[in-house]
């Protein structure tokens, strides 16, 4: 009992302690593992670990293959989260050079990655390829944590982010499929009646996870399921699909929760968010218990197995060779620039899924008698950790010696996706400024998509708004809402985040009409608040630019505006085509302003 309540305090403390770092969750939670399991036998008075996941006879938490078996279950959770994540239409949505990372560039993983081990270690191809098949995924959770603090071009930034998104349950899928073959042929060889019980882990898995996904989706749709036990009733699906397809066709499983969880994603449920929701936070507390207990399976004797010169030359061919290569390959002929190319292949941590599975598969296949099957747990934890640790530790270095580093962050964050928010967004946007527009409703979500507009659907309260790395750019951040509250929460919470050149929200309804000009925080004019903004928003719904030449032009202007409800000021666009908060610049003295505009919204003549 101390041991299971121990090992999930200890991965909810390691969560914290990565959300703290800013590091990767795997990192600190396999570290614990190691030091509670097999590096605790060097400090221990009898020389046993601190956590023994396998009874032994005198001491361990599961007796016999139960381990597997919980191992199996949590792993197919995680893959059918993984799964729910993987939309047609972002796949067609992303571009050819993520489409190629994630097919291409998968590829040139497996081959290379399969290649490299067999003539480095000597394993026989299966157990080569089932390695190069693991080490295929990065995954967003250890690609976020990296990048968040890195502020990068928004092109270089997408591609990473989606490439792990994407290519977490298509990794798993490679990987699950070859572990299959090899299942099979460890049994009967390469003969017919191989091929026919691997084209079975085919078919049952893929008919069992198509058939349940729509049978769940058209229960979801027709309401036959109360909203409080939805998110228990997929679970129980998830596992039922798991442990039957395993009963029609032994290993099957994994093949069919993974096929579940893609088809499910891509059928349009109304909860589906929701869904989403409830197994990213039991998949974080699942990982958490997971990898303290896989890493503290592992014998200081598979360690001492990989710690050697091959290790790191495997290490270096897969970082150094093999990752450039799939990324050069894949990014030929597209926009990207030689230092991008080059930075996006040196970002390449693989993840969570893949150390998941390689315990359980090299488990497995070691109880299986599979020569070599021993390699596959350490060699890929090294893996993991090295990239993660290399990445973690260089990639802001390397961002900035291959120039794909921003010195200065201009990208503008719009809470609020108003009316009034998505003209003054399509405004920037038109001048060549990088927005982006956060709201929790999603009808307006919608509506600014639809204009072109970077939008996302975020609640202001969350703290997951900062791992979001398209983000990475962002130096201003406007707050405008019709709540208050919500404003003034806006610019306090992300102001270290998304404020490094200024942080805005509209006046309150109780400043209108005051003088404002001491206050670094206002947005736009002390005459409008958000009613009279939406407003004119409504009645006028167009952004217009009206020049002038002298300053006393300029205050008749301001003027005309201050005295027509119909008009509501904006910016001041200077020679440049440089934009300007009203309070924040001084034309005071300035002989010639031939050039210079005032933005605003409302009615296009002024008179």
């Amino acid at each position: 009992m101390i041991e299971l309540a121990g090992i999930i305090v200890l991965g909810i403390i390691a969560q914290w302690m990565a959300w703290r770092l800013k590091l990767p969750a795997i990192l600190p939670l396999i570290i614990i593992g190691l030091l509670v399991g097999p590096f605790s036998t060097l400090y221990t008075v009898d020389g046993s670990k601190l956590i023994e996941p396998v009874w032994n006879g005198s001491s361990g938490l599961f007796p016999g293959e139960m381990i597997y078996y919980i191992v199996s279950l949590s792993i197919s959770i995680i893959l059918f989260e993984g799964g729910l994540t993987l939309k047609r239409s972002e796949l067609s949505n992303v571009g050819p050079v993520i489409s190629k990372l994630i097919t291409l560039g998968s590829v040139v993983t497996f081959f290379g990655a399969g290649i490299a081990s067999h003539y480095i270690f000597g394993l026989s191809w299966p157990i080569s390829f089932l390695f190069s098949s693991l080490i295929i995924v990065t995954g967003p959770t250890v690609i976020t944590p990296i990048l968040r603090n890195i502020p990068l071009r928004k092109e270089v930034s997408a591609v990473l982010k989606w490439e792990g998104i994407l290519i977490d349950p298509i990794g798993a899928l490679v990987a699950v499929l070859v572990y299959e073959f090899i299942s099979i042929e460890a049994g009967a060889g390469f003969t017919k009646t191989a091929l026919i019980a691997f084209g079975e882990i085919i078919l049952f898995g893929i008919s069992f996870g198509f058939t349940f996904a729509h049978a769940l989706g058209f229960a979801i749709k027709k309401k036959w399921i109360p909203h409080y036990l939805l998110n228990v009733v997929t679970l129980s699906m998830v596992l039922l699909v798991f442990v039957g397809s395993d009963i029609f066709a032994h290993e099957s499983g994994l093949l069919a929760v993974v096929v579940m969880g893609m088809v499910l994603g891509n059928i349009d449920l109304p909860n589906i968010k929701e869904l989403l929701y409830f197994k990213e936070s039991l998949s974080v507390l699942l990982i958490s218990f997971l990898f303290i207990l896989l890493a503290a399976n592992i014998n200081l004797d598979d360690l001492l197995l990989v710690y050697n010169e091959k290790t790191a030359m495997l290490f270096g061919a897969v970082v150094i060779l093999i990752r450039p290569l799939g990324v050069f390959l894949s990014s030929r002929g597209s926009s990207l620039k030689f230092n991008e190319r080059f930075f996006i292949s040196w970002v390449g941590p693989r993840g969570i899924v893949a150390a998941g599975i390689a315990s359980l598969f090299g488990s497995k296949l070691v109880a299986a008698g599979e020569p070599g099957a021993e390699y596959i747990t350490p060699l890929v934890f090294v893996v993991v950790l090295g990239t993660v640790l290399l990445n973690a530790t260089t990639a802001r270095i390397v961002a900035k010696w291959s120039k794909v580093y921003l010195d200065r962050s201009d990208g503008i964050l719009i809470v609020g996706a108003s009316k009034t928010s998505q003209l003054i967004a399509q405004y920037l946007q038109e001048n060549e400024r990088h927005v982006v527009i956060m709201d929790n409703n999603e009808i307006n979500i919608r509506k600014a998509a639809d204009r072109g507009l970077d939008a996302f659907k975020g609640n202001i309260f969350s703290d997951t708004i900062t791992d979001n790395i398209e983000l990475n750019d962002v130096g201003y951040l406007l707050a405008f809402t019709g709540n208050e509250e919500i404003n003034d929460f806006a610019l306090a919470k992300f102001k270290n985040n998304f404020g490094e050149n200024g942080t805005f929200r509209l006046m309150h309804a109780d400043e209108k009409g005051n003088d404002l000009s001491g206050k670094t925080d206002q947005l736009f004019s002390c005459e409008d608040d958000f009613a009279s903004f939406e407003e004119v928003s409504f009645k006028y719904p167009k952004v217009n630019e009206v020049h002038f030449e002298t300053l006393d032009q300029y205050k008749k202007l301001m003027e005309i505006c201050s005295s027509d409800s119909d008009m509501a000021p904006i910016f001041i666009k200077d020679l440049d085509g440089t934009l300007h908060m009203l309070h924040q610049i001084n034309l005071e003295g300035v002989e010639n302003l031939k050039g210079y505009a005032l933005v605003y919204i409302g009615k296009p003549d002024i008179h």
